[in-house]
């Protein structure tokens, strides 16, 4: 069992391309060499360069490896949203150019006002109904086919609050209806958590698809306390619902335990969000959140 460990700009508060006052990724990627870790991914459409001669070479310098991209796919209107899709398809373009093994895809987020104000308290009406959820698969489909056979990727769908694709039994929905060979998942245990899932349940079930890991620590206790005042993804994030990595409610154990049972040898993109007007220092936490691993997981 091997888990190559990187690193992700949402953990300097880069968390969408719209976020307001990000640090230079200049400044991101000396942090993440500086903090240990071998690996990044690419961050929000746009935020690292896209010409590839430029990021190979900023790359190259710190040692470090383009892992993946968490990429926005529109899983309801695939080519229909083509905004989206036209970044979705520049970011694939640029993960190959770089040798990347997995493309990480999202559902768009916030953009259902049901779905932003509830997340983290999805009930079964507030999900896709099953004609729906074909259609999804379907793209989703699609989607990974073309990935793979162009540019030899395989797509890891992402659950994350906000979209359609957050709570156990979506993430079901999903996998159960998608070729087994093309799309498989990125285990991000706080989002499962945050969901109102089990993260390890969820783990043991898709074993066999879990091909990349986003490694998010969650406090289930701030998730209560936000989600009985009604408080939204950013409230969450803000009231520190994502903390360093063994100082929330995870179980770390047992999660690396089903990852050695499964043998698993890919990449783990560890991901604190934060938002800079948190002023958090986001490179000691960085740093704590690779020693956590270090010495807890022997990752």
């Amino acid at each position: 069992m091997q888990v190559r460990v990187a690193s992700a700009p949402c953990s300097w508060g880069v968390l969408m391309k719209d976020t307001p006052n990000v640090p230079p990724y200049s400044q991101v990627l000396d942090e993440i060499e500086e903090a240990g870790y071998k690996g990044t991914e690419l961050g929000p459409y746009g935020y690292l360069p896209f010409e590839v001669s430029k990021l190979r070479d900023d790359l190259e310098r710190r040692g470090l490896t383009l892992t993946s991209a968490f990429t926005i796919f529109n899983f309801l209107e695939a080519e229909k949203d083509e905004g989206t899709y036209r970044e979705a398809m520049e970011t694939v373009q640029v993960l190959s150019a770089l040798g990347c093994k997995h493309l990480v895809l999202s559902d768009v987020l916030f953009e259902v006002k049901n779905r932003a104000q509830r997340a983290g308290r999805i009930r079964e009406e507030d999900s896709l109904s099953g004609t729906q959820w074909d259609a999804a698969a379907r793209n989703v489909d699609v989607f990974a086919k073309m990935v793979f056979e162009e540019h030899g990727m395989k797509c890891v769908a992402h659950p994350h609050v906000g979209g359609y694709l957050e709570t156990d039994f979506e993430i079901d929905a999903l996998l159960e209806r998608t070729d087994p060979g093309l799309v498989g998942m990125c285990f991000d245990m706080a989002h499962i958590a945050y969901g109102g899932g089990d993260p390890v349940a969820v783990l043991d079930k898709w074993r066999d698809r879990t091909w990349y890991l986003h490694i998010k620590e969650c406090d289930t206790n701030v998730r209560k306390q936000v989600i009985g005042r009604g408080g939204d993804y950013y409230d969450g994030v803000e009231s520190g619902v994502f903390p360093e990595l063994g100082k929330g409610t995870i179980d770390w154990q047992s999660i690396n335990r089903i990852l050695h049972e499964i043998d698993f040898d890919s990449w783990g993109t560890v991901e604190q969000d934060i938002m800079p007007a948190m002023g958090l220092d986001a490179l000691g936490s960085a740093k704590n959140n690779r020693a956590f691993l270090r010495n807890e997981l022997d990752w």
